[in-house]
């Protein structure tokens, strides 16, 4: 058990905001601060404000700078855990960045480093809706679409550390382009930037929205969670009828990964599941159950939304920098 007066700093470092918190031994939020990630700035620049972000937190949780005993980044792209290296973050611009040492050199105390969803998936399963699941597959639908898998109540990395890239399962091989490349991968049909995308080609093509008025309403320039919400609620055909296509493709999605790997417990996350929740995942499940290989016993595996939000990175930073540790002792 960890002691009872050590605290930890976890941080979510998306592609335009970082996310802190500072948790106790008992898993007890006591402060959590904002910032913005700036993409422009060199990585030494945005270390240096992730350093700053620590002694921000740790102040607003009044928790004295001695009492810190690690602090764990869920980070964006590839990521090499041992040695706490960001190999590629395309939204960051970053190549081969050794983020968990040079952080270390400014906090004084170690650092961990994990892919983001991954350690979304571990909050989930720690804390959230996967608790005392042994076998889970996390679906994270974002701008992109991410995942992570626990085998075993461990999280489950693969042979290079690159496992559960589930948003590039390929579900219609003449679909879409998708940024890795190739055609009709998940993300290229059911991610928020593909939503967007179906629904201005549609406005284009003469279909009438509500969309575009909405986002102007509300001075977005992107489609975001929450216009996706609000076109939703306002009964916008064009929204309805692609996010009925989407939640189709994360469903086919959800059965592959069933028949494939087995688990107890599928959470679906991210920005959109956070907004909607069931209202979201229940078309998913339905059609996941649809095509399960094995469906007398569908409903033993439970498909449900994410529970613990925006903190769902950061705790499960914390916990898998706890796991760590312990491991290292």
């Amino acid at each position: 058990m960890p002691h009872s007066k050590e605290v930890m700093v976890g941080i979510d470092m998306g592609g335009t905001s970082l996310r802190a918190l500072v948790v106790d031994g008992e898993n007890q939020i006591l402060a959590i601060e904002k910032d913005a990630t700036n993409p422009a700035l060199k990585p030494d620049a945005i270390i240096r404000d992730l350093a700053g972000l620590v002694e921000d937190v740790m102040r607003s949780a009044g928790v004295k700078r001695k009492r810190l005993r690690a602090v764990s980044i869920g980070a964006p792209g590839a990521v090499d855990p041992v040695h706490g290296t960001v190999h590629n973050a395309p939204n960051l611009r970053w190549k081969k960045v050794a983020l968990r040492d040079k952080l270390e050199a400014l906090v004084h105390v170690p650092v961990f480093v994990e892919n983001d969803v991954n350690v979304g998936v571990v909050g989930e399963h720690a804390l959230g809706a996967g608790q005392g699941a042994q076998e889970l597959v996390g679906v994270f639908v974002g701008t992109g679409i991410g995942g992570g898998i626990i085998s075993r109540g461990r999280l489950y990395l693969g042979s290079r550390g690159a496992a559960a890239e589930i948003g590039h399962t390929i579900l219609l091989v003449d679909g879409p382009r998708c940024g890795c490349g190739n055609h009709g991968c998940a993300e290229a049909l059911a991610s928020r930037t593909a939503l967007e995308r179906d629904v201005r080609a549609a406005i284009r093509g003469g279909e009438k929205s509500l969309v575009l008025e909405i986002m102007k309403e509300r001075g977005k320039e992107r489609m975001t969670s929450s216009i996706i919400q609000r076109a939703l609620r306002r009964h916008d055909p064009v929204m309805t009828k692609v996010m009925k296509r989407a939640q189709y493709y994360l469903g086919i999605l959800v059965s592959n990964i069933v028949n494939t790997l087995d688990p107890e417990c599928v959470v679906v996350g991210g920005g959109i599941a956070e907004r909607l929740g069931e209202e979201f995942v229940r078309p998913i499940r339905q059609t996941a159950y649809g095509y399960f290989l094995r469906r007398h016993d569908a409903s033993r595996v439970k498909i449900v939304p994410g529970l613990l939000g925006d903190n769902a990175g950061s705790l499960g930073a914390v916990v898998l920098a706890r796991q760590r540790l312990k491991e290292a002792a």
